[in-house]
């Protein structure tokens, strides 16, 4: 009654209270379950803090100079040749245009020459230090072959072909990774920045940088107006004899396709294509609307006539709302006059008559509509089919004429942009051979640049800082990562709510001296935690047949080792202090039974009863107040053994003679046999093992019974870790240390 008060307190509670308890607790397992594994955390930091301190610690310190250049945009006052080359254009855009050139290839060669980098220690690779920890070249040095002569094959012996050119090459390449182009806010100045492990080489490289870049722009600007005259004068020509030809391409194309007015080669009607296109439309509507119908029926008709009289349309015809509600009425009758009269009375028979016409009529009806809408889509895909081709055939004969009209557009298109282009060229020469001024040189070094005195990089604080965050980070994920993927059961909740099954009770994980006498634990009494769970499990298991006497229980799991010999071994004892009890070990690939109660060798057992080599008395044996029986000798066959009309005789003979047989099953997942035990059971008891059991293993096993209805009571946690269990927030107050035996289990 109290717990009835509770449950109905709780409910109306509000949905936000509830949704803060429950964030609480996401919370509370989160914090468990970091706190479990903050060593491991810790751990991972510290060694990833120590690898960053001595990688840090081999890094060379590099030094950044800058000069710093104005950089002003051209602004002539007669069309120039820079038009030619598209450098009027806005600020920004030409801003970048001349960052590019700062970092571009031919000035890093000129100032790789004038400094002569390739001798410098920096950037020759014979005189450069190896790192402290050279990972690459420790890999390269490892001899393979030597370890394995015959897998590996010797490394070649390669030449070294290190020519000047190849050195330069890779200086360049050097030296441009090197450089960055850093622009002041919106203003014109900018620094050509330089870092290097020499302060004064990057000084120097800074300020040669920004004098070459000037140079460079002195130079272009005397060889451009040389260039641009003759470039042009060429190009026209090109252009010319380009034009030409176009000209010649269209007059061809016209004379041989005979086209004299474009306008009039649409000979087509478009009214035509678009009334046709429109009942096609309407075609695939009705055809669309026809083949659902036509796919519902479809997908029902394995279910039988009644599967397809639940079709909409189907349900909507007025025969057939009249015939069910004539069925609805006899059978109505029939189950009336079944409460007065007999199954062999004139008036049940006559009202079964009735009920079999009407569901005739029914089911006749059903069939025509079926039938209609069969011939409706038939209709529907023909008619839409016909229409598909009129419209295909119109459109064949539009593109036909659209495609020499596109053709000639080309033609056209082609000689007007080659007339344009060649005007335009042709006007820019003659502005060109007119300007006589040419562009000054657009940039001067504002400042020279100075030795720097500190280095830029490494930021060692910050470096190890992140470094150790991230590791810290990780280690959380990767704990979060791996308690994720443990998709096991770990509490009563998570059995309630994968399996909608209700929880019998839990054991409690013993110790492991203790583990040798599991089958008898609780007549010994040794472990009080234990016993008292054998009793919680054996008071649900009387109070849930009030009402169905449970005679034959089976009790089985989802793989081998979850301990469900154990549980049947004691929960059998523990209900033989009230009754009389049979214990039959069903598990004839793996048995256990008369191992755990040291029943002699050669003792005939259940495979032997049922192949008919020993007799039921004399297979049976007495141990704690029950009788067993063993599973005998291993049989080639055991499921056709338990499927077998002796076994199904044999266990109704038995319950004649006892109030209770436990069954110790074989697990699902391995077998069969529960399967077919299960049918015969009064109740089926599932064991899990906790932590251990796979959830989708254990809803697999389930459904499986439960397909074959068989009638599962409950399920039992087995080797519950309670200590462990508490620190994750679970709590088994319900089933287990409410009777105060709370009591700490070690594994």
């Amino acid at each position: 009654m109290e717990n009835q008060t509770l449950a109905s307190s709780n409910h109306q509670l509000p949905a936000a209270t509830q949704h803060d308890d429950n964030d609480s607790m996401a919370l509370f397992k989160l914090w468990n379950t970091l706190w479990r594994r903050k060593w491991s955390i810790i751990t991972l930091t510290l060694v990833v803090g120590m690898v960053t301190v001595l990688i840090v610690l081999n890094i060379t310190p590099v030094y950044r100079a800058w000069a710093t250049l104005l950089i002003e945009q051209n602004k002539g006052s007669v069309v120039a040749i820079e038009q030619v080359y598209g450098q009027e254009s806005n600020n920004n855009e030409y801003l970048q245009t001349q960052f590019e050139l700062l970092k571009s290839r031919t000035l890093a060669e000129r100032v790789v020459t004038d400094l002569g980098l390739v001798t410098h220690p920096e950037f020759d690779p014979t005189q450069q230090e190896p790192p402290l920890f050279n990972i690459r070249g420790w890999l390269r040095s490892i001899d393979l072959h030597s370890w394995f002569p015959a897998l590996v094959p010797a490394k070649a012996e390669t030449p070294q072909q290190n020519s000047e050119e190849d050195i330069f090459d890779a200086v360049v390449m050097q030296f441009m990774g090197r450089i960055s182009i850093q622009p002041q806010g919106n203003s014109q100045l900018v620094r050509v920045q330089v870092d290097m492990n020499d302060p004064r080489m990057a000084a120097n490289a800074a300020n040669r940088l920004a004098q070459g870049f000037i140079e460079a722009q002195l130079e272009a600007g005397l060889a451009t107006s040389a260039d641009a005259s003759a470039w042009m004068n060429s190009r026209l020509s090109e252009l010319r004899t380009k034009l030409k030809a176009a000209e010649g391409k269209l007059q061809a194309f016209r004379e041989k396709e005979n086209l004299v007015d474009i306008d009039g080669v649409l000979t087509i009607s478009a009214a035509e294509l678009a009334a046709t296109s429109n009942r096609m439309v309407d075609a695939r509507s009705n055809r669309a609307e026809a083949e659902s119908l036509y796919r519902q029926v479809q997908s029902m008709k394995n279910g039988g006539w009644r599967k397809l009289a639940t079709v909409s349309a189907v349900l909507g015809d007025p025969l057939i709302q009249q015939f069910k509600a004539n069925e609805a009425q006899a059978r109505s009758k029939v189950e009336e006059l079944s409460k007065r009269y007999g199954s062999r009375h004139p008036a049940m028979e006559a009202a079964r008559t009735e009920l079999a016409a009407a569901e005739a009529s029914l089911r006749g009806q059903v069939q025509q509509v079926v039938a209609a809408i069969e011939r409706n889509y038939r209709l529907a895909v023909a008619n839409e089919g016909s229409l598909r081709g009129s419209v295909n055939e119109n459109r064949t004969q539009i593109q036909n004429i659209s495609r020499k009209e596109f053709q000639l557009r080309e033609y056209q298109r082609e000689v007007e942009s080659n007339r344009a282009l060649y005007d335009t060229f042709l006007t820019r020469i003659k502005e060109t051979a007119a300007t006589s001024d040419l562009e000054r040189v657009n940039a001067r070094i504002v400042d020279m640049a100075k030795v720097p005195k500190k280095p830029i990089k490494p930021r060692k604080g910050l470096i190890l800082l992140m470094a150790m965050f991230l590791a810290g980070l990780a280690g959380v994920g990767l704990s979060l990562l791996r308690e994720k993927l443990n998709n096991t059961f770990k509490s009563t909740e998570d059995v309630e709510a994968k399996l909608n099954l209700p929880v019998l009770g839990i054991l409690p994980q013993v110790k492991r001296k203790q583990r040798k006498e599991l089958a008898h634990l609780y007549e010994t009494d040794k472990d009080q935690g234990f016993s008292e769970s054998i009793r919680t499990i054996r008071t649900s298991l009387v109070l849930s047949d009030l009402d169905i006497p449970h005679k034959v229980i089976v009790v089985t799991s989802s793989l081998p080792g979850e301990g469900k010999s154990t549980v049947s071994a004691n929960i059998a004892i523990a209900l033989g202090q009230m009754e009389k009890v049979l214990l039959i070990d069903a598990d004839m690939r793996r048995p256990t039974l008369a191992k755990n109660f040291e029943f002699a060798v050669g003792n005939p057992g259940l495979a032997n009863v049922l192949s008919g080599t020993a007799k039921f008395a004399d297979s049976v044996q007495q141990a704690h107040n029950i009788d067993m029986i063993g599973a005998g000798m291993v049989p080639p066959n055991p499921l056709e053994l338990l499927s077998s009309p002796r076994f199904i005789e044999l266990i109704e003979q038995l319950k004649g003679q006892y109030d209770r047989i436990v069954i110790d099953s074989p697990p699902t997942q391995a077998v069969s046999d529960a399967l077919m035990l299960g049918t015969l059971a009064d109740a089926l008891i599932y064991v899990i093992k906790s932590d251990d059991t796979s959830i989708p293993l254990a809803v697999k096993g389930v459904g499986q019974l439960v397909q074959k209805k068989v009638p599962i009571i409950g399920v039992v946690l087995n080797q519950v870790d309670i200590k462990k269990a508490k620190k994750r927030g679970y709590s088994y107050g319900g089933y287990y240390d409410y009777y105060g035996y709370n009591q700490p289990h070690k594994a």
